[in-house]
């Protein structure tokens, strides 16, 4: 009997370790349920700042949007601008008419006269001044050319020639138009050996040939400037703009 009371004592004993040892372990609380919050909490900041960023990004992407499309528009607009204020113009020129006065002869916008009585060359200048007009001012070699076909129609001889509005009467050598601007060296129509600032005739011996006619009657060049004295009486050439207005010339 004494053996089978020390069996049941420690089989009791080994149940009640086993029991209180389970109570133990229900009891205590878990060591993973603050981790589990921490991570749950941190979790959500995370996604709540996914969220943010992505806002932000389909904000910026709608504004790129807008100002790409405003941008088109404008500019589509401004096009659409310049062409109606192209065609306007264009319709506006055409319908521009330039005319010279009776007397004159046109090229293009501008008018010439050519005279036919003789002066000096102040004198003729003052007279083309007085028509609204100076003495002719060629910046071109379409507007020589022009001159040139006109005037062979219009010499009577070789030496007939014509005042332009050139001068070096201010300082020798530099030659001046009429309105102060240089002469364009590359844009010169002088005969051969011109100019020579010949001293023979006309008060010549004094001041030198310091101003400028041209034409030649039978020449086919364009070549046909000459430095004259400018108390020799010749011919002269005025020009003006011509006059603008509506309606189409007819």
């Amino acid at each position: 009997m004494a053996e089978d009371d020390t069996v049941y004592v420690n089989a009791s004993f080994i149940k009640s370790n086993r029991n209180a040892t389970v109570e133990t372990l229900n009891s205590e609380p878990s060591a993973e349920l603050p981790g589990s919050q921490q991570q749950a909490a941190g979790g959500s900041k995370v996604t709540a700042e996914r969220v943010a960023v992505v806002v932000l990004l389909a904000a910026a992407v709608i504004a790129l949007s807008y100002t790409g499309y405003k941008y088109h528009q404008t500019t589509k607009q401004l096009q659409k601008l310049t062409d109606e204020n192209a065609a306007m113009r264009k319709n506006i020129t055409a319908d521009t008419c330039h005319k010279c006065q009776e007397g004159w002869e046109q090229n293009g916008t501008q008018c010439y006269y050519f005279s036919t009585d003789k002066l000096t060359w102040e004198q003729a200048r003052e007279k083309c001044r007085r028509n609204g007009a100076d003495l002719v001012k060629i910046e071109s070699e379409d507007e020589q050319s022009f001159l040139m076909q006109k005037l062979r129609d219009k010499m009577l001889e070789d030496e007939d020639k014509f005042w332009i509005g050139l001068t070096d009467s201010v300082t020798e050598d530099t030659w001046l138009w009429t309105d102060g601007t240089p002469l364009n060296k590359s844009l010169t129509f002088w005969s051969k050996g011109e100019p020579d600032d010949w001293k023979g005739v006309n008060n010549a011996s004094v001041n030198g040939e310091d101003c400028v006619r041209m034409g030649e009657k039978y020449g086919s060049h364009l070549k046909c400037w000459f430095d004259k004295s400018c108390m020799a009486p010749q011919k002269r050439i005025c020009e003006k703009s011509a006059e603008t207005g509506r309606p189409t010339c007819i």
